[in-house]
C-alpha cells in the first residue's frame, strides 16, 4: 500500500495541540503588551504622530492573538495577521518586533499545517505580495520626503538612498523566504512521517501474513506427518488383527505374537499422536522438531513391521552411505513409510522391497511389492498419501514416479538430488 505524496491532507491539529496554540497566543500578546511598553518608554517610534494608548494596544492584539487558532484556520489566520500589520504600520504603532514575529510565524503555520496545498501556496504568495508592494509604497513615501542631507556619515561605493533600499529588500526577502522554506518543511517531514507511519502497519500486516502463513504451513505438514504415521501403524495393526483371527484357534501360540505386535504397534502409534499433539499445542516450540525414529537409519523398522503383518519384506542399500540432511533422511523415511503403508492397505501383496540406493550424486528409494498395482483407469498420485510424497520430493528439488510394474506390482520410486546438500558436499 503506498499513498501518493498530493493526494495526503495533513489532519488537523490534536485538542492538545489546539490548547496549546490558545497558551502561545495568550503568551505572545501579553510578551507584545509588554514590548510595548518597553518600546513607548525608551521613546521608540516609527513615525512622527503615533496612536493612542488603545490603539497601540489593539493593533497588537489584532496581530499577536489569532495565534490561538493558528493551527485550526491557518490561511484565515495568516491573512488576518498580515491585513492588521499593515494596518498597524499605516497606522504607525510603535510595537513592531514581536508582531513582526507573529507574522512569520503565521506563514510559517499555513506552508505546515495548510491542508489544501493550492490555497495555502497562494495564500502566502499573496500576503507576501502584499508586503512588498507596502514595502515599494513606504520607500517611495520614504523616499520622496527625504532631505539632502539625510544620510550625513554614508561612505560606501553605493548610492545611501540605493543600499538602503537593496537592504530592506534583502532583508525582507529573507525573512519571508525562512517563513516559507521552514513551513513547506515541516510540511513534507509530516508527510514523510504519515507515509513511514503506513509502512510500517503495511509491513507488520505482512509479518502477520507470513506468521499466519507459517503457522498454516507447519499445520500442514503436521497433519500430513499424521496421516503418514497413524495410516502406517493402523494398517499394520489390522492386517495383524486379521492374521490373528485367522491362526486363533489352530496356532495360538502365533496369535499371541500377532496380538503382541498389534499392542506394540497401537502404543507406537499414539505416541506419535501425542508427540504431533504437542507439537500443535507449542506455541514456542522449535519448528524443527521431529518424531524420533524417522530416518532412513530406521528403515529396517519399517520392512520389519511390513514383515510381522505377513508381507516378504527384504532392504536393500546399495552404495556407500552418506550422511544426509535431517529434513532429506525425514523425506525418504516417509516416502518408504508411505509405500508400506499403501501396499498393506490397497495392493493384497504377499511380498515387498525396499531399495535405498546412493548414486555420486543423487539417493533413490524404490518400493515394489507384487500386489495388484493400481485399479484400471485411476488417475496418478490423487490420494493424500501421493500428494505427501509429491510435496516431500519437490521440496527437495527432486523427481517420484509411482504407478503400476508392466510386470504386476506397484512401484514407488524417488530420486533426490545430493549435490545441493551441505552434508554431502562436505
Amino acid at each position: 500500500m503506498s499513498v501518493e505524496p498530493t493526494a495526503w491532507q495533513r489532519p488537523g491539529p490534536t485538542a492538545e495541540q489546539r490548547r496549546n496554540d490558545v497558551v502561545v497566543g495568550v503568551a505572545v500578546a501579553a510578551v507584545a503588551q509588554l514590548n510595548l511598553v518597553l518600546s513607548t518608554s525608551a521613546g521608540v517610534f516609527f513615525g512622527d504622530d503615533p496612536p493612542s494608548r488603545p490603539e497601540q494596544i489593539l493593533w497588537t492584539l489584532a496581530i499577536t492573538l489569532p495565534l490561538a487558532v493558528r493551527r485550526r484556520w491557518p490561511a484565515a489566520v495568516a491573512i488576518v495577521i498580515s491585513a492588521a500589520f499593515i494596518a498597524a504600520q499605516v497606522r504607525h504603532s510603535p510595537e513592531q518586533q514581536v508582531t513582526n514575529g507573529a507574522l512569520c510565524s503565521a506563514i510559517y503555520t499555513v506552508g505546515a499545517w495548510g491542508r489544501d496545498r493550492a490555497q495555502a501556496r497562494w495564500a502566502r504568495i499573496g500576503i507576501i505580495a502584499a508586503m512588498f508592494a507596502w514595502l515599494a509604497i513606504g520607500i517611495a513615501q520614504t523616499a520622496a520626503d527625504l532631505p539632502a542631507d539625510a544620510f550625513p556619515d554614508a561612505a560606501g561605493p553605493l548610492e545611501p538612498l540605493l543600499a538602503a533600499i537593496v537592504n530592506g529588500v534583502l532583508l525582507n526577502a529573507l525573512f519571508f523566504g525562512f517563513a516559507v522554506f521552514v513551513g513547506e518543511t515541516a510540511w513534507i517531514s509530516a508527510r514523510r512521517q504519515h507515509l513511514l507511519e503506513v509502512q510500517a502497519e503495511e509491513l507488520r500486516r505482512l509479518a502477520a501474513e507470513a506468521g499466519e502463513r507459517a503457522v498454516m504451513g507447519e499445520r500442514v505438514r503436521i497433519a500430513r506427518e499424521l496421516h503418514d504415521v497413524v495410516a502406517h501403524h493402523v494398517s499394520v495393526m489390522g492386517v495383524q488383527a486379521a492374521a490373528t483371527r485367522r491362526v486363533m484357534d489352530k496356532d495360538p501360540a502365533k496369535a499371541r505374537t500377532a496380538l503382541a505386535a498389534v499392542e506394540q504397534s497401537a502404543r507406537t502409534a499414539v505416541d506419535e499422536l501425542r508427540r504431533m499433539l504437542n507439537l500443535l499445542r507449542a506455541t514456542g516450540g522449535a519448528p524443527d522438531e521431529r518424531p524420533s525414529g524417522s530416518g532412513v537409519d530406521h528403515l529396517d523398522e519399517l520392512v520389519a513391521n511390513a514383515r510381522d503383518a505377513g508381507l516378504t519384506a527384504t532392504l536393500g542399500v546399495y552404495g556407500e552411505a552418506l550422511p544426509l540432511p535431517e529434513s532429506l533422511s525425514q523425506a525418504a523415511y516417509r516416502i518408504v513409510q508411505e509405500a508400506v503403508t499403501n501396499t498393506l492397505k490397497h495392493a493384497n501383496a504377499s511380498a515387498i522391497e525396499v531399495r535405498v540406493r546412493y548414486h555420486a550424486a543423487e539417493l533413490e528409494i524404490d518400493v515394489t511389492d507384487d500386489g495388484r498395482g493400481a485399479p484400471p483407469g485411476a488417475a496418478a498420485g490423487v490420494g493424500l498419501g501421493l500428494i505427501g510424497m509429491r510435496e516431500r520430493v519437490a521440496a527437495h528439488d527432486g523427481t517420484l514416479t509411482a504407478g503400476s510394474r508392466s510386470g504386476g506390482g506397484y512401484r514407488v520410486r524417488a530420486r533426490f538430488p545430493l549435490a545441493q546438500s551441505p552434508a554431502v558436499l562436505a
